[in-house]
């Protein structure tokens, strides 16, 4: 449903946004008009399911920043805006009140035969990663009874550093595959961004890249305003993930 924006307040009709082309600040700067808000109760003004069958969807609330953005719901490999992917992740606070990445951020299904078939410049992984906009929001707890939006941060595969380290992480996933099989990968391999299963129950086969921990508060601190309180890194999540 497209967004109608006044006073702070989503409503439905009336205001539309062109979904495919919407320019990645524009979008930034809608979503900051909406930080603080309640996305739990955006997903039931929305009607966007936060559980199926008893366990939680995992998307619902990049749904709702889609659906606030007047983006139709895609499951395409390609980014969601053409030229730039949309991330929501949760954080959550310790126990002195900081903020820290909760898990893991999903970047996109590993098909095996396309990680062996392309480099990296090639890859559905460079598509998504090269150029995002990463929403954080406040996860309270396994209820979702309500999570906050944080903040929207800008990131762009520009650092040096940071991009011949996600090389490095993909091709040591491709050789993996392609020297012992998809089987043989598990989410031990890489620095910054690791390849595991993805799905629900312990039978899982299908795998998709993740971006670490570190590498999402990393992202998430790239522009960070005085008033955002800064992200930081969690080694118990990196040990979940």
């Amino acid at each position: 449903m497209p967004a109608h924006r006044t006073q702070g307040c989503v409503r439905s009709s009336m205001f539309f946004v062109t979904t495919q082309s919407l320019d990645r600040k524009e979008a930034i700067r809608l979503i900051n008009l909406i930080v603080g808000k309640d996305l739990r109760a955006m997903a039931d003004e929305y009607k966007i399911a936060v559980w199926r069958n008893s366990r939680e969807n995992k998307g619902w609330a990049g749904q709702v920043i889609e659906r606030y953005l007047g983006l139709p719901q895609n499951s395409r490999q390609a980014p969601d805006f053409g030229d730039w992917e949309l991330k929501v992740v949760p954080l959550r606070k310790d126990t002195s009140g900081n903020l820290r990445v909760k898990e893991s951020m999903a970047i996109t299904m590993l098909e095996p035969a396309e990680v062996v078939a392309n480099n990296f410049e090639d890859s559905h992984l460079y598509d998504k990663l090269r150029s995002m906009v990463v929403v954080s929001r406040v996860w309270e707890s396994k209820e979702e009874l309500r999570s906050m939006l944080h903040a929207a941060a800008e990131f762009d595969l520009d650092d040096p550093d940071i991009r011949k380290q996600v090389v490095s992480d993909y091709e040591s996933i491709r050789t993996q595959i392609r020297q012992r099989g998809i089987d043989s990968v598990t989410g031990d391999l890489g620095k910054l961004v690791q390849a595991r299963t993805k799905g629900p129950g312990h039978g899982s086969t299908s795998r998709a890249f993740y971006a670490r921990p570190i590498f999402v508060a990393h992202i998430l601190n790239l522009q960070k305003l005085t008033w955002m309180p800064r992200v930081f890194f969690d080694p118990v999540s990196e040990r979940k993930g």
